[in-house]
């Protein structure tokens, strides 16, 4: 019987979709590294796999400030699934 994903563990895979696809468009550019380093953050997010053990990894940093505030800044695209996974988080943590 397959393992069923919490609310925000289905909404960080999501924001790690936004970020892949900023970063294909990237690849062949130098900043394509840094958003192959900020996939990394969103994969530890994801397999953290709930609202607490997500708050763990931020360490009290919001998931912006985790993520690199100037990259979400410069990678608008990916700000609602950040959104997303803030309200799931906010929905499982009630």
């Amino acid at each position: 019987m397959p393992r069923i994903k919490s609310a925000s563990e289905k909404a960080a895979g999501k924001l790690i979709s936004a970020i892949q696809k900023e970063w294909g468009e990237e690849l062949g550019f130098p900043i394509a590294e840094e958003s192959e380093d900020v996939m990394g953050l969103a994969h530890s997010l994801l397999q953290a796999r709930t609202s607490s053990k997500m708050k763990e990894v931020l360490d009290g940093a919001t998931i912006t400030q985790y993520l690199g505030e100037e990259w979400v800044s410069n990678h608008p695209s990916v700000i609602p699934a950040i959104e997303s996974l803030i309200k799931a988080m906010e929905q499982e943590d009630a």
